[in-house]
């Protein structure tokens, strides 16, 4: 399984962030399988923004949740991140994970994207 995210880059305070995260080697609708996006911010650990379960129902982070949207396209098997207001401190790089796990304060998965770096700026 792979996955590959694209996104901005660069992007400016209080727009809007976009990014794409692209599955091969396995359907996003696979039973029992949740897709996830998961940032780290500079210098700081991984925190999760929001999942999306097979069926397509969507968990996202309550400190988040506010502006934050998820969605998926089946046909094209590609899960995709919408994160309203940006601010600086939403500046890191933004993961693609497949059924990631909690365990002992950080997250773990089997499967992840390389990462794409985000930075809100001016």
């Amino acid at each position: 399984v792979q996955l590959q995210e694209s996104g901005p880059g660069v992007i400016e305070p209080s727009q809007r962030l976009s990014l794409t995260c692209t599955v091969s080697g396995d359907s996003i609708t696979t039973n029992d399988v949740g897709w996830a996006w998961i940032r780290q911010p500079p210098g700081k650990g991984l925190e999760w923004i929001v999942t999306i379960d097979y069926s397509g129902r969507s968990f996202l982070s309550p400190s988040l949740k506010s502006r934050t949207f998820i969605s998926r396209d089946t046909s094209k098997n590609r899960v995709y991140l919408q994160m309203n207001s940006l601010k600086p401190e939403d500046t890191g790089v933004y993961y693609c994970a497949g059924d990631p796990v909690y365990v002992g304060g950080t997250w773990y998965s089997d499967y992840w994207g390389q990462g794409t770096q985000v930075t809100v700026s001016s």
